[in-house]
């Protein structure tokens, strides 16, 4: 597997991708500058122009850029303030838990161990690590701006069910998120829809201005009185506008997924760098495929955290991350997407952890530490 490759082969698609976002902006701005020309052809009675030359007349043109780029721009840093806490306030919000350094519990030590291996092979330092305790789905994130204020959490379900090799496999996925700022250019992109979604919010207030003027004037008697085919002229606008902003917010949820998309790509390959086993992290993905909660994560979180999760229930063309037999193929292509073998060894690690029962002496053992090899079968190590 030449995942340096991959590597690149993500970069360079995730580029492109953005930059066609940057460019819809000036498609926007294009296309409300010719709703703003219709208008003045509209209203002027003289026609001494053509609608071509009223879209390029420079007296049109950049008061319109000035004020539709204003208000995306305004649209996008308000959306980008409400995203700026850091790592450890997401994990928090997501009812998770840091875990202490000191922790006594073997599955959370075990964890810590493999967030400082991890840090080391990535060359970044170590963030914070925490638990969301109450999710048992099979789940892991990354949130922060920056290595500085990063913050790594893992679900209660993964952490249970995972080896340690797996779990290296997932941290080093999520470490790929923080090294190359996928959190950073997803905030990014987020604010710019929320931009262009705010050139829409203003189509819609021009619309309900001019419906309310137009109400008014109808109730007026002067036939002299032409408010009523003004204000049908602005709504007609705001309509034109709240389409071109609806339309853009479309088009941009879908770039925004497939920029999503090709960062998980680079993340799986990234992991494989650092831990230098692809089996590993395509286990885990199989193990998500085969068990019965798989990625779930609390219905209150899903959608505005969607785009952080190592793994996403979503198959449609707004998902964030690729499907999971695909994510699976590029580290195994062996694989035919038979989760049942998966499924069979599942059930055989998750009975091995559980407490034995009391032995001769009356005394409750616990379940020694198995391997792979003793719960799964022969050349099935991957799961």
């Amino acid at each position: 597997m030449d995942f340096f490759e991959q590597q690149e082969q993500a970069r360079r698609t995730s580029r492109r991708l953005t930059a066609l976002v940057v460019l819809s902006i000036f498609g926007i701005l294009a296309s409300l500058q010719a709703c703003v020309a219709t208008l003045f052809m509209m209203l002027d009675d003289s026609k001494r122009k053509s609608l071509a030359a009223a879209i390029i007349d420079p007296n049109l043109l950049l008061p319109t850029v000035a004020i539709g780029g204003a208000i995306i721009l305004i649209g996008m840093l308000v959306k980008m303030k409400a995203m700026h806490a850091g790592g450890a306030a997401v994990a928090q919000s997501m009812g998770g838990s840091e875990i202490a350094p000191d922790t006594s519990d073997p599955d959370e030590r075990r964890l810590l161990n493999v967030v400082e291996e991890m840090a080391l092979a990535s060359g970044i330092r170590v963030p914070r690590v925490y638990v969301l305790r109450s999710e048992e789905g099979l789940n892991a994130f990354a949130a922060g701006h920056n290595p500085d204020n990063a913050a790594v959490a893992v679900t209660a379900g993964m952490l249970r069910t995972l080896n340690r090799a797996e779990l290296q496999g997932v941290i080093g996925h999520e470490f790929s998120h923080i090294l190359n700022g996928d959190m950073r250019l997803n905030i990014r992109l987020i604010g710019i829809l929320g931009g262009i979604l705010g050139l829409s919010i203003v189509g819609r207030v021009v619309m309900e201005i001019a419906a309310r003027t137009m109400r008014t004037s109808g109730r007026r008697s002067s036939k002299k009185d032409n408010s009523a085919a003004l204000a049908l002229a602005f709504m007609l606008f705001g309509l034109a506008v709240w389409i071109i902003g609806s339309i853009g917010v479309f088009f941009g949820r879908i770039l925004q997924s497939a920029v999503s998309r090709q960062r998980e790509f680079l993340a799986d390959a990234s992991a494989t760098q650092f831990t230098r086993d692809p089996d590993a992290l395509a286990s885990a993905l199989k193990i998500i495929g085969a068990a019965p909660e798989g990625a779930r994560v609390a219905a209150g979180h899903a959608t505005e955290v969607s785009h952080m999760l190592f793994a996403s229930g979503l198959t449609n063309f707004f998902a964030t991350h690729p499907p999971l037999l695909t994510r699976i193929q590029r580290l195994d292509p062996a694989f035919t997407g038979d989760f049942e073998d998966v499924r069979r060894g599942l059930q055989r690690r998750l009975e091995a952890r559980q407490p034995q029962p009391p032995n001769a002496t009356g005394t409750t053992g616990t379940a020694e530490p198995l391997d792979d090899e003793d719960v799964f079968p022969r050349g099935l190590r991957q799961v």
